[in-house]
């Protein structure tokens, strides 16, 4: 496993990278990033953890609602199943993963849960 030097609000961490997954902690760095800092942007929130806490949960809003429209979105429950990787025991694993990675980002600041 590789170590990536990432920076999420104006604050540099070190994150454990699976090899071959740097595209993928690029893209989930830049969207939390963009989270908090449009939180902290919004000037309501000032502390680093109730903007982290806000961040984790809009994202995981987001990630509930494509599983849900995906769901929605089939003809019979049980194809969309086969098809679709976003189940809801994959949508609850996905969100343990998301909560797990912003309890590392947050390091020393403490964790979210």
């Amino acid at each position: 496993m590789k170590q990536r030097e990432v920076t999420i609000l104006g604050q540099s961490y070190i994150l454990g990278c699976p090899d071959g997954g740097e595209a993928l902690l690029s893209a989930a760095v830049a969207s939390v990033d963009r989270e908090m800092s449009a939180i902290r942007d919004a000037g309501k929130v000032k502390a680093r953890e109730r903007i982290a806490v806000l961040a984790a949960l809009n994202l995981a809003y987001q990630l509930a609602d494509r599983s849900q429209r995906a769901a929605s979105m089939a003809v019979a429950p049980v194809e969309q199943e086969a098809r679709s990787p976003w189940g809801p025991d994959a949508a609850e694993a996905e969100l343990d993963a998301l909560i797990q990675r912003v309890d590392a980002a947050l390091g020393d600041d403490g964790q979210l849960l």
